[in-house]
């Protein structure tokens, strides 16, 4: 595994050689965990990274653990004080131009910019490791595979136990309990489960309603293995649901395969996009389907690539995307299919196509 580690880092330090920069201080926790496997998160520590080794800054915590089991090319320091001995460790090594993330909170670079010598200069480089991030290695395809695995298994397992009677929170509870049990970590958001009318809230975070007769059940989830998270999410019927509600199920579907048909290298993130939008527009529901057509997934819920009408991200082998179109009727219910992709050099693979879209009536 520390392979990947060193390998990371080497692409990091080869773009900051191409920027005229010889440092990097890392501050975000999936950050440091995606360059070292430094599990501890925001604010437990930072990465100082040179053009020819880093170390791990942290605490007492976490040094039995990580001690002898760090990539090579990076040590490890314990203290309480990361942000001097950041500084001095930048000193150390040599840096002159040291880069931070765009989204280092204030309080810090403010606290960093004081303490670093005049002689040091210290810029944002918006975005570096999270692109970098965007493509996935074999080792995170193969926890993203396990992850969507676990995932399908647990929503198949759940279908039993959705009945009318239950509570959207009760399923959201059970559907929690399947994932542990099939090996998940955590999830990695709030679950949403919405029923009835609630189905037509993009997030709507279970809640006490009851799941009536005639309802559509609108389920979200993703949950961690191996660090990678899953994000999945199918809509079902609970009884006979109206022909106006079965339409947009049918409009989704389709949207949802055709954009998933055309996944390859090098296309965009707005033509994938388009062609989904595009079908369920022609449908006559452009105003009911409100939010991107997808995204990246990895360490984070949200990563790049983007799926939208404004993304100009070209899709590379080694992206894992979701596609989720949806349809949205206020008062009435609403559908959302998504589906976890990997693009891989000549096309896809859909992580999740064992998990039917077809219409699933629950209760007849």
């Amino acid at each position: 595994m520390t392979k990947y580690y060193e390998a990371r880092l080497k692409k990091l330090q080869a773009l900051l050689k191409k920027l005229d920069l010889d440092g990097m201080i890392v501050y975000q926790g999936f950050n440091t965990k995606y360059l070292t496997g430094f599990d501890g998160g925001t604010g437990d520590g930072v990465v100082l990274v040179s053009l020819n080794q880093a170390r791990l800054i942290t605490d007492a915590r976490y040094e039995e653990d990580y001690k002898d089991r760090l990539p090579e090319g990076v040590d490890l320091k314990i203290t309480r004080a990361y942000y001097e001995d950041a500084v001095a460790t930048a000193q150390e090594f040599g840096i002159k131009h040291l880069a931070f993330e765009a989204d280092l909170p204030y309080n810090i670079y403010d606290y960093l910019d004081e303490l670093l010598p005049a002689n040091i200069e210290f810029d944002a480089l918006p975005s570096a490791i999270e692109t970098l991030r965007e493509v996935k290695d074999e080792s995170e395809l193969a926890a993203l595979r396990l992850a969507a695995t676990v995932s399908v298994k647990a929503f198949q397992d759940l279908i039993p136990f959705i009945q009318p009677g239950k509570t959207e929170r009760e399923v959201a509870n059970e559907l929690d309990r399947l994932q542990k049990k099939y090996g998940a970590e955590k999830a990695s958001f709030d679950t949403i489960v919405a029923s009835g009318y609630r189905s037509a809230l993009p997030h709507g975070e279970a809640t006490d309603k009851v799941i009536a007769d005639g309802e559509l059940v609108t389920i979200d989830f993703g949950y961690y293995v191996d660090g990678y998270t899953s994000d999945v999410t199918r809509t079902i019927a609970v009884g006979q649901v109206s022909d106006e509600l079965k339409e947009i199920y049918d409009i989704v579907k389709q949207a949802n395969e055709n954009a998933i048909a055309i996944v390859k290298p090098g296309i965009s993130g707005s033509e994938i996009d388009k062609v989904a939008r595009d079908y369920i527009s022609e449908h006559g529901y452009a105003e009911q389907y409100n939010h991107g057509g997808g995204h990246g997934v990895g360490l984070d819920i949200h990563e790049g690539p983007a799926i939208s009408p404004r993304s100009s991200d070209e899709m590379q082998a080694g992206h894992l995307l979701t596609i989720e179109p949806g349809i949205y009727l206020g008062g009435k219910g609403g559908v959302r299919i998504e589906d976890d992709v990997i693009v891989t050099a000549d096309g896809y693979e859909n992580l999740t196509a064992n998990l039917s879209k077809e219409l699933l009536v629950i209760g007849v």
